[in-house]
């Protein structure tokens, strides 16, 4: 959360510039910045709670958190708030927690804890 708060502080004529990829390599940031966001509050959550729910408690935390992440962003200097980034972080955290489900529902590995 702290690295996302950083770099949605800077300014946008700090963010650098890829060229023709731009688009691509910050919205494909987006997504894996709140995929790997959404699987910390999976793995966060109790363990006592099934899966679905462990999935949707971590996917609305992200949410909210792109959320308030676009609205800081708002008051940046150079930059803009936009719920299609919200829909593309949702998308990166959709991703990760259903990956993340199927693979700890199919594990043959038992808790230690």
């Amino acid at each position: 959360m702290v690295i996302i708060f950083f770099i949605s502080s800077l300014p946008g004529s700090r963010l650098p510039y890829f060229g023709a990829w731009d688009l691509y390599i910050k919205k494909g940031g987006h997504a894996l910045g709140f995929g790997l966001l959404g699987l910390a509050y999976y793995y966060a959550l109790p363990r006592r709670l099934s899966v679905g729910y462990q999935w949707v408690l971590a996917f609305l935390m992200a949410i909210l958190f792109a959320l308030s992440d676009e609205f800081h962003q708002s008051f940046v200097e150079d930059r803009t708030s936009s719920l299609i980034d919200v829909v593309i972080d949702g998308f990166g955290a959709a991703v990760a927690l259903t990956l993340s489900a199927v693979y700890s529902s199919n594990s043959n590995s038992k808790s230690m804890s």
